[in-house]
């Protein structure tokens, strides 16, 4: 009975190591997803460099308190425009605010097996949704969902794409390099 006992705690000791291992890989992999959500969108056009948990986290809590910063500066603007303070507002707000974009702007995220793609352009623009949907799939892609907004003479087209083969994955600095070629 004494050896059953002893194969019995060494087997839960096995399974307690296989379980914290497992608990590990899942909560490394939650963190490097959690950081690719919260991350400044420029980290992920740049190579990817290797970067601690903790630098990682501190990065994205300084560019959470820099959105935050911008909300607060934007809501502070909207509330004196609403009061009718507008001209006085002017000479606190930059006058790309009230301009549209007059070259357009691309910015690609690849956020695990799914990319997302936002381009923001004026109404003039010298290219179509097909054409830019038609890269994004030619980089191994498939389309998710595609939405657009219009605000003043700014247009925001957001589009969402899921990796067709995730073991091949997909080179998003491609899709941003031929987006950029397309719209300039």
């Amino acid at each position: 009975m004494g050896s059953s006992y002893v194969v019995s705690t060494s087997a839960e000791k096995l399974d307690r190591k296989t379980l914290e291992k497992n608990r590990r890989i899942k909560m490394k992999l939650l963190c490097s997803k959690l950081f690719s959500l919260l991350s400044p969108p420029h980290h992920h056009q740049s190579t990817k460099e290797v970067l601690t948990q903790q630098d990682q986290v501190d990065q994205a809590i300084t560019y959470i308190e820099e959105l935050k910063e911008i909300v607060e500066v934007l809501k502070r603007r909207k509330e004196e425009l609403a009061q009718g303070t507008g001209d006085q507002s002017k000479k606190f707000m930059p006058t790309t605010a009230y301009t549209s974009v007059k070259t357009p702007m691309v910015e690609v995220r690849e956020l695990g097996s799914t990319l997302e793609v936002i381009l923001t352009c004026g109404l003039q623009k010298n290219f179509t949704v097909q054409e830019v949907i038609k890269i994004i799939e030619e980089e191994g892609a498939q389309v998710v969902t595609a939405d657009y907004s219009t605000i003043g003479d700014t247009i925001y087209y957001t589009i969402h794409a899921q990796v067709k083969i995730t073991r091949l994955g997909i080179d998003a600095s491609s899709v941003h390099l031929r987006l950029q070629m397309l719209v300039s």
